[in-house]
């Protein structure tokens, strides 16, 4: 919402910046309800996005070139993606994802989100919390299913 001028000043100062979407005027040009398709872990079926929940969410920030929301949405529509598949933890997140495929008129895949697979202390496992990986349990003699079961899938 700020004026040309005062955003090409502020790029022009070098200070560390982002863009937001503006989720009040987002959702008016998009036209609610916006709905996905789901057969995951959680509710199944069509489900309605509520992205206003999330507020005017950061697509670009000075030092990455673009969001976690705005990089799938893209990277899947360029990839022809027609079935998403991921954690729990990014159930919610599909609201701004298919505000963002409306808005960029992209298209829409039908979504899967499947439960989280969880350590010993209840936190899911995560490459950026230093988990040990699949392989390397498998290195240390781990069987297929004694790892179904230290996960919890059986």
């Amino acid at each position: 919402e700020r004026p040309r001028a005062e955003r090409d000043a502020l790029l022009a100062s070098g200070r560390p910046h982002a863009w937001r979407l503006n989720m009040e005027k987002a959702i008016r040009t998009a036209g609610i309800p916006l709905l996905w398709e789901e057969s995951g872990d959680g509710e199944a079926g069509q489900i309605e996005a509520l992205p206003a929940l999330w507020g005017d969410v950061v697509l670009s920030r000075s030092d990455a070139p673009s969001s976690y929301h705005l990089s799938v949405v893209v990277d899947d529509a360029l990839q022809g993606i027609t079935h998403v598949v991921r954690g729990m933890d990014l159930y919610h997140a599909t609201a701004i994802h298919r505000l963002l495929q409306h808005l960029l008129d992209l298209p829409q895949p039908a979504y899967h989100h499947h439960r989280l697979i969880l350590g010993a202390d209840g936190r899911k496992l995560s490459k950026s919390e230093g988990s040990t990986g699949l392989s390397a349990l498998r290195a240390e003699g781990a069987s297929p299913s004694d790892i179904r079961r230290l996960v919890g899938l059986v």
